[in-house]
């Protein structure tokens, strides 16, 4: 598996390359708008903080795994659509820790699911993988930094939903099936007709895309929204139980 990572990585540097600046792209917006929710809250933590960059690499490690136990929906979408919780500990982490943590987690895990399992799409999965967990976790996180209430938490998830939803329907159209197509040598119309075969809505790429891939998204967004709502409130004591102890030492010191 190493060698033939090692040689995807070498065939496809180029994509690579864009990956990569797209990746310090979004830890860059992250992090402008994790300083500007900090100035407005008054917040002295570093943003990368040490217990933070541990907690960062857990969380990640954690997401990686999830990634790997992905799931078709054949009764909504083609067999290529798959679906994962991986985006819940980076929900957490965003939430917990601030949008840089979130971001960092979605790129972190992307290696760990590269390690563990490799690419069969030649990093363009993994890209849109990364890009459209990054539309939910990105919006809900800074929202939820700017006023940490249960409100807010639902407010950002709402809006990460529909901005994931809405971006990702978007890049199917415009990026991801056009690569797909060609980096696996099936026509669109057969792509099509095999949305059709689930839904006779289906008629061209933007109704392929209307019917096929924002139910997944929908479906994802709600599906880890509900989940990070009940499962942060009860993991919230542990963390910040964790972050009072660091700090503790620190002062002692």
């Amino acid at each position: 598996m190493g060698n033939g990572l090692l040689q995807s990585l070498m065939d496809n540097g180029s994509f690579v390359g864009v990956c990569l600046a797209v990746v310090v792209g979004l830890v860059l917006v992250a992090y402008l708008f994790e300083r500007a929710a900090r100035a407005r809250n008054k917040g002295t933590e570093r943003i990368l903080a040490t217990r933070k960059i541990v907690m960062i690499g857990m969380f990640s490690a954690l997401a990686g795994i999830l990634y790997c136990f992905d799931f078709a929906l054949p009764m909504i979408s083609p067999p290529f659509y798959k679906l994962d919780f991986s985006e819940l500990p980076a929900l957490i982490a965003g939430f917990a820790f601030g949008p840089v943590a979130g971001v960092l987690v979605e790129f972190i895990k992307q290696l760990v699911k590269l390690v563990l399992k490799g690419t069969s799409t030649a990093f363009v999965g993994d890209l849109a993988n990364f890009l459209i967990g990054c539309m939910l976790v990105l919006p809900a996180s800074i929202i939820y930094q700017f006023r940490k209430s249960r409100r807010n938490a639902i407010v950002g998830c709402v809006a990460g939903t529909i901005i994931m939803t809405v971006f990702g329907t978007w890049f199917n159209a415009v990026y991801l099936l056009p690569a797909f197509s060609e980096l696996f040598g099936m026509p669109m119309e057969t792509i099509l007709e095999m949305g059709k075969a689930i839904n006779a809505g289906v008629k061209d790429l933007t109704t392929f895309v209307i019917f096929m891939v924002a139910p997944i998204n929908i479906i994802k967004g709600v599906g880890i929204s509900v989940l990070t709502m009940l499962i942060y409130k009860k993991v919230s004591p542990i963390i910040k139980y964790g972050r009072t102890m660091t700090e503790g030492q620190s002062h002692r010191r």
